[in-house]
């Protein structure tokens, strides 16, 4: 079965087998444009399709760099409390020495 595809329903997606456009015949020949070769429209769909994969690389980049500051961040946090916690314990420590000093030289 070959049929022919519709502006609808094209035969294929991929431009580079469809049939390259033609000026119509009932146009006079002096206004036609002449006919681009499809190598500047495939370079410029690579480059679109490079581009577009450019952005979603530098979101990806974007993302992760956040990401990774968030990470930095939430164990720059962490370390802080886990110090104050060790600040504590070592002035409460500091306090019951002080306190068993007192002790025994009053004795």
């Amino acid at each position: 079965m070959n049929i022919a595809g519709t502006i609808d329903r094209p035969f294929t997606h991929d431009p580079k087998k469809q049939a390259p456009m033609k000026p119509s015949t009932s146009e006079l020949t002096s206004s036609v444009i002449e006919d681009v070769t499809t190598t500047g429209a495939t370079d410029s769909r690579q480059n679109r399709t490079r581009e577009m994969q450019l952005i979603q690389e530098a979101l990806a980049r974007a993302h992760m760099h956040d990401r990774l500051h968030e990470a930095e961040r939430e164990r720059r946090a962490l370390r802080l409390a886990a110090a104050r916690r060790m600040q504590r314990r070592a002035e409460r420590a500091s306090l019951r020495a002080r306190r068993a000093l007192a002790m025994a030289v009053m004795q």
